[in-house]
């Protein structure tokens, strides 16, 4: 498949939006120590934007329903800069997660609106690849930008990192006037037919999964940090240098999981997810262990990354009366996993649970959304578009 100029326009402004939510994670010892808060209470700042996600994804999504795809997706980067720009001058933790709640009310409709627009762009047979393309920004944020995000944190202070994305937020905005073609139009008086079609459980089955993925990913991925200095006994140099090559996994399992499901999009689900779970099993008992561990968290984040867009675009599929609010509240599901599992974590953490068994926990929750996937056989009207009943 061809790069074209608006994907990377679309994938630029997404590297924007993933470094701003990622890079919190490598930060949270050095804003829980500037804020006088605890690690867990730090953690919650991740909750705090998926939550504005998943609060954020209707609002935005009705808001913007009627405007011109490529003024909705200017609009909202201009609020997603706003947004960190908030949270460079946050004087204290209270203000910080307001800033972080405002800047993620752009997330959500983004990448909603973003994979619609992706998807247009190509033939129907590389919508999955488009969309993951898109999403490379999101997993390149995690090769560069979380981890030199981390890096000019702990050097200049954990608010230079946000002052970088402001300036990566307003590259972004210039890229997708200059190269996101015009001419794709809002709904118009659909609004209340796409809710309606949103009820159906053959679209909400695919969101539930959606959710479940990334309560999966974010019980471990929050706590990361902690884990890595704490467990594996890594230096802070040296988890800057082990995100950076789980952030190689992530990009490479998410471009796989694009081209993989253009050809079976359920096979490459339920395939991910049981390799979630043998990988996130045998990461627990070693997680002491620094070569073992960092090969899988590499494999671990390139599996969970490889569901991102073939989960989006079964959604899309299922909602054919309604993808545009469909693929937004995906995204809010997403982030409803995240909120999900950051908190899940805390929990564990605060009632005695140490980081070494994050892992287990994730895997568990890794099993249920296999178990959600493979309930989608019981009526084959809930099964992706590629495996129809005519099949």
């Amino acid at each position: 498949m061809r790069l074209s100029l608006p994907l990377v326009a679309l994938a630029a402004a997404s590297f924007g939006i993933g470094t701003t939510e990622f890079v919190i994670m490598g930060l949270l010892p050095d804003v829980a120590r500037s804020l006088s808060v605890t690690i867990p209470q730090a953690g919650y700042l991740v909750s705090g934007y998926a939550m504005g996600v998943v609060i954020g994804a209707p609002i935005v999504a009705m808001a913007t329903a009627g405007i011109p795809r490529k003024t909705a997706l200017l609009a909202l980067m201009a609020l997603f800069t706003i947004g960190n720009l908030g949270c460079a001058l946050a004087p204290d933790y209270w203000l910080l997660m307001l800033a972080r709640v405002v800047t993620a009310f752009a997330h959500g409709a983004f990448f909603g609106i973003g994979a619609v627009v992706a998807s247009n762009l190509v033939p129907r047979e590389q919508r999955t690849q488009a969309v993951s393309l898109m999403f490379a920004g999101l997993t390149l944020a995690n090769v560069l930008g979380v981890p030199f995000g981390t890096a000019l944190g702990q050097a200049a202070g954990w608010r230079a990192a946000f002052w970088a994305v402001v300036a990566i937020g307003i590259i972004a905005f210039l890229a997708i006037a200059r190269l996101v073609p015009s001419g794709m139009p809002g709904t118009r008086g659909g609004l209340a037919k796409e809710f309606r079609a949103l009820g159906r459980w053959p679209v909400l089955l695919p969101m539930l999964i959606s959710t479940m993925a990334s309560v999966s990913m974010f019980s471990l991925f929050t706590y990361i940090t902690p884990l890595l200095e704490e467990v594996t006994g890594l230096t802070p140099h040296g988890v800057t240098g082990a995100l950076l090559a789980i952030g190689v996994g992530l990009t490479i399992g998410n471009l796989i999981g694009g081209r993989l499901a253009d050809r079976n999009l359920l096979s490459t689900i339920i395939g991910a997810f049981i390799c979630l779970v043998i990988v996130l099993g045998a990461l627990a008992p070693v997680v002491h262990m620094t070569l073992p561990t960092l090969v899988l968290l590499i494999l671990w984040g390139g599996i969970a990354f490889a569901l991102v867009s073939p989960l989006q675009i079964w959604v899309v599929d299922a909602a054919t009366d309604a993808p545009n609010l469909a693929s937004t509240l995906n995204q809010g599901a997403f982030n409803l996993g995240n909120a999900t599992g950051a908190w899940i974590g805390g929990v564990a953490l605060n009632a005695g649970m140490h980081y070494a068994q994050l892992p287990l926990l994730a895997a568990l929750v890794a099993m249920a959304g296999l178990g959600l996937t493979l309930s989608s056989f019981i009526d084959r009207r809930i099964l992706p578009a590629q495996i129809s009943p005519a099949e």
